[in-house]
């Protein structure tokens, strides 16, 4: 019974058979900031860290019922989301968001995988802008995943990212993290924007180097740190140091 006094994350999101992306990253990721993760499992993938092969997705009242187990089991202080595959999805676990406001969402738009594949279907992008980031703390879309959810070419520079979050924004969502690993130049800048405050850069030096999940590991991170009660600002910064960590370690092996 101890157990259901520690804070917990709730991942929402697919498995990864490779073990490189998705919920796997996810555990690996919050259980080493010393947190405890809890699932609801959205789909299963067969894949290697070179393609995606099969899909299968859950029913959306399975996915809506995991969940409600999980935060009736444990103490759940975040919800970390990632893909959830289908329109019928996002309408169910913004649903359960709803019936649990006091627990703060952070949501990873995943679109599509590191290889091209399409991990949402065509047409939800809409329904996750409606009915699901205004219930989010958090949406970490990296430049290309913004883009698509603006509908607009690819950001060139800052400013332009900066707009493309703006119309984001102007859409109902609480907050981005715009990450810039996708971007150019020496640094790698995050850029938080809230309508409410001024935008907060994040930089770190660009590490020659890259991992599958990296989007994952952030959204995770950011959220482990906000079940141990960090502040956004703060959950943001040290997810940002722990990707940095893990690149530098994995650039060093």
């Amino acid at each position: 019974m101890a157990l259901r006094r520690d804070p917990y994350v709730l991942v929402v999101g697919g498995s990864d058979s490779s073990g490189g992306a998705g919920i796997a990253r996810d555990i690996e990721t919050i259980a080493s900031i010393g947190v405890r993760t809890c699932l609801a499992v959205t789909a299963l993938t067969v894949q290697t860290h070179e393609a995606v092969m099969e899909i299968h997705h859950s029913q959306p009242s399975l996915v809506a019922d995991q969940m409600r187990a999980a935060l009736q089991a444990n103490e759940v202080a975040a919800i970390k989301i990632g893909m959830l595959a289908t329109a019928e999805i996002i309408v169910a676990v913004a649903g359960v968001l709803r019936e649990n406001p006091q627990v703060p969402a952070i949501l990873d738009p995943v679109l599509a995988s590191t290889s091209g594949r399409a991990l949402l279907e065509a047409g939800a992008i809409a329904v996750m802008k409606r009915n699901l980031m205004p219930l989010c703390r958090l949406v970490t879309p990296n430049l290309v995943e913004l883009a698509l959810l603006v509908g607009s070419e690819l950001a060139v520079d800052e400013d332009s990212a900066k707009w493309q979050g703006q119309e984001l924004l102007n859409t109902g969502a609480q907050a981005l993290l715009i990450k810039g690993g996708h971007a150019s130049g020496p640094r790698s800048t995050d850029i938080l924007l809230r309508s409410d405050h001024e935008p907060v850069r994040f930089d770190t030096p660009r590490l020659a180097t890259s991992i599958r999940g990296t989007g994952c590991m952030l959204a995770s991170a950011i959220a482990a740190h906000m079940a141990k009660a960090s502040s956004l600002e703060d959950s943001v910064r040290e997810g940002k140091l722990f990707v940095f960590e893990t690149l530098k370690e994995n650039a060093a092996a």
